[in-house]
Order: C-alpha cells, then structure tokens, then sequence
C-alpha cells in the first residue's frame, strides 16, 4: 500500500554517524536520473536542525547551491559546521557529499524569538482550495498522452497535495504570463515537531517554481526544448509553519536571460499570512536538435 507521506518522513530521518555527520538516502523507487531538488534541500535543513537548539531557535534563512546533480542509487553524506552559536543568531552550513564530491552546499541562520515592527503584502484574491481539482485529477485526465517512459514517475502518488489555480497543458503550454499560484499541504494530517513543518516546506518549495519562467515561453520540461534545473535556492521563514495545512503558493519570474530564468515565490497561509519567501535561478537551455 502506497504510503507517500509516511515515505516522504522517513527521508527526512537522517542517520547519525558522527557528532555533525549524517546519512541521507533518496526514495527506494526512485526512477529519476537525479536527486529531487528539495529533498536535497530538505535533508541539508534537517541535518542543520539537528545541531541546533530548536526550543528556543528557529531557521529564519537559508542560502543554498546546486553543485553537482544528485545520484538517487546511493545515500548522500551531509557534513555540518557549527560556524557560530551566538547570543541571537545562531549559523550552520552543510555540505551535501556523494562519490567524495560536493553536490550541494546550504548556509542557514538561526534566531531567538524576539518582539519588533510587523507588515507584509497582502494575500492574492484566488480560489479556495476546496473549489479546485488536485493536480492527481488533472494527470489522469492527461495520462494516455504521456510518454510512456514518464508515466510511472508522472502517476506516482506524491506527498504534497497541489491544486493550481490556472494549471497549463505541460505536453502543450500556451504562452501566458508568469505569474501562477497554487494551493500546497502535506497530504494528510501528521505529528511532527515545529521544526520539521519548515523543512517540509522546503522540500515543497522547489516544486513548480521554475515553471514560472517557462510560461512566457510555452515551453516545459515535457515539451521536449528545455533542459531545466535547479542552479540556487534562497528561502526566508518568516512565522511558524503547519504544513499540513493549506498554503498558497504565489510565484513569478522577473527575468529570463543567458539559458537561466530567475524565480520568486510568497507563501501564505489560508486565512492570509505570508509565512515564507522564497527565491531561486534556474538553468533554462534551449534543447539543441542535432
């Protein structure tokens, strides 16, 4: 019986090896070529946590790299340097390690709560998510035009629900604008510390971001035009996050230029609340025919 959320956990329960050393693995199925983006992410957060105080520190920052693809066949090694523990902020970067090389690296800052000036924009007026199909619904309905070397990964029961407000056809995108939302939550309802909430949320971060840049092109990664990939990932946490609850997903691309598109997302919670911000550049190469 498919467990995809429960999965999705036990990803993030790195094996310790050492004091500030830990083991990652990557799905058991995994068909990919490469890691996901966010699991890298996520697993390089977990391992920062880790090494924290998390009764009285949050992450409020993180700065992260893509350096090498990532081998899902194997586990990935994740090194932590405890670079300050100071009386506010606290900083931990990490180094994610396979075949003896640097596949990624994040920098993280930790703070205490603390009480100062509050604002932020506001929510966008869309649709609730109860009003919009999952995006399950939306590939069964699209499945026999798949490529049936991508049907299995493309069908796979995930552990984030989506609902796009204005999703596009991805074997046939019509050229719009770059700004898109989306309604995501863990799948169903779990018992996790605080801290772990945050890290699944940057696993989710990395999901469809990168199609914002593509939309002012009508091109996706099924089209067979673009080769796409994740170059950076920058998120801000803003508040406390309970990812098993929905939150919208509001992203842009300001920019596309030299085969890389730069990407911009806000996260809100239901009733309004930005709780996280998030930036990344992409790789958008055109696809050379021979």
């Amino acid at each position: 019986m498919h467990n995809p959320v429960g999965d999705l956990l036990k990803l993030m329960d790195l094996e310790r090896l050492e004091v500030d050393l830990f083991r990652g693995q990557s799905p058991a199925n995994e068909t990919n070529q490469r890691v996901f983006g966010g699991q890298v992410i996520a697993q390089s957060l977990v391992a920062a946590y880790r090494t924290v105080d998390t009764d009285t520190r949050t992450c409020h920052s993180m700065h992260a790299y893509f350096i090498r693809p990532g081998d899902p066949s194997i586990p990935i090694i994740y090194e932590v340097d405890r670079a300050r523990d100071g009386g506010s902020f606290t900083t931990r970067r990490v180094i994610a390690v396979q075949h003896g090389k640097q596949i990624f690296n994040l920098a993280a800052s930790y703070h205490k709560q603390e009480d100062g000036w509050n604002h932020q924009h506001d929510m966008p007026d869309v649709p609730e998510p109860d009003s919009l199909p999952d995006r399950t619904e939306i590939k069964k309905a699209i499945i026999e035009r798949i490529p049936e070397r991508h049907r299995e990964h493309f069908t796979r029961p995930q552990p984030i629900e989506i609902r796009e407000i204005n999703p596009l056809d991805p074997l046939k995108p019509k050229i719009t604008g770059d700004k898109q939302a989306m309604w995501f939550r863990v799948a169903r309802e779990i018992d996790e510390a605080p801290w772990l909430h945050h890290c699944l949320m940057a696993y989710a971060s990395d999901m469809s971001l990168l199609g914002s840049g593509n939309r002012r092109h009508g091109i996706s990664w099924m089209t067979g035009e673009l080769m796409s990939a994740s170059l950076d990932h920058a998120m801000w946490f803003h508040a406390p996050i309970k990812f098993d609850n929905w939150h919208l997903y509001v992203t842009d691309s300001p920019y596309a230029g030299g085969a890389r598109s730069f990407n911009r997302g806000s996260i809100y919670t239901q009733d309004g609340k930005l709780v996280a911000s998030v930036a990344q550049e992409g790789l958008m190469r055109p696809v050379k025919k021979a």
